[in-house]
């Protein structure tokens, strides 16, 4: 197959475009990045990312012969019985796969399925703390960056979260490669927040409105993919992503009448997959 040429802002955004167009997940292309592209100033000058793809090759594996049938002295019967045995065995794969295929995921669960959390009300004097331990934490890393940044924080009482945002000249720096950067802070931070508190404490780190625009682009790639799925009725596997963009993928698609979702695979790897729905 011939090499595709595909351009978009980022080469995040060519790769993810490229998926869309050939239905296959990144790991299974071959991607050769032409250019990078630029944001230029106050975006003159700009170039767009190129990126070149195709889908990778697979080899087929050779066709095994039979084995011949061993002779042995054991009578008919027992003979027979053994026979029946790798069909059986086969039968109980098929069994156990489409169990574990219509097993509902606990993390990743339609939100109506969802019970409603009680959120404790918090006094001024625990988010006054909670927000001081986040942001001594905060400064001393980014101090040791040596990275100015300017953190904006606030509590929401109604659903028990700890919005901390964050604006400065180069946040692409801890937004990294698909938001990692961000997420681990996250993480961290919320260890931090949490280490004395009675109840748990919802962390959530953002800066220049990135958790909003990846939740659009996950949202416009499913919609994506469930066209492709529905046209050919052929199942997609998307990339790899972590367990809150995998919930945003399945409830875009929860209401479909076209297609359903689940995950498969196991961490950091596991991965969406958008098949045809059964008719039932």
């Amino acid at each position: 197959m011939e090499f595709l040429e595909v351009s978009a802002k980022t080469v995040d955004e060519a790769i993810t475009k490229a998926c869309i167009d050939l239905g296959q997940s990144s790991d299974q292309l071959e991607i050769q990045v032409i250019s990078e592209g630029s944001a230029g100033f106050l975006g003159i000058g700009s170039k767009p990312a190129v990126i070149q793809v195709r889908k990778k090759e697979v080899e087929k594996p050779a066709e095994e012969k039979p084995a011949e049938p061993v002779k042995t002295e054991e009578p008919a019967e027992p003979e027979e019985a053994a026979k029946k045995v790798p069909e059986k065995t086969y039968q109980n794969k098929e069994q156990n796969k489409e169990q574990k295929k219509e097993q509902p995921e606990t993390e990743e669960a339609p939100v109506f399925q969802e019970k409603k959390e009680e959120i404790p009300e918090r006094t001024s004097e625990e988010i006054v703390m909670m927000k001081a331990a986040a942001s001594q934490f905060l400064e001393s890393v980014f101090k040791a960056m040596d990275l100015p940044v300017d953190i904006t924080m606030n509590y929401e009482q109604e659903t028990g979260s700890l919005n901390i945002d964050f604006a400065g000249e180069d946040m692409g720096i801890l937004i990294g490669k698909r938001g990692q950067t961000l997420d681990s802070l996250q993480y961290l931070v919320s260890l931090v927040v949490n280490k004395d508190q009675k109840y748990y404490v919802r962390v959530k780190l953002d800066t220049e409105d990135y958790r909003k625009r990846r939740k659009d682009t996950l949202e416009n790639l499913a919609k994506n993919i469930a066209s492709k799925v529905r046209r050919t009725q052929k199942p997609v596997s998307l990339e790899a992503m972590n367990p809150y963009e995998r919930r945003i993928i399945h409830s875009a698609l929860q209401g479909n009448r076209s297609v359903e979702t689940y995950s498969e695979g196991n961490e950091p790897y596991r991965h969406v997959v958008v098949v045809p729905k059964k008719n039932r």
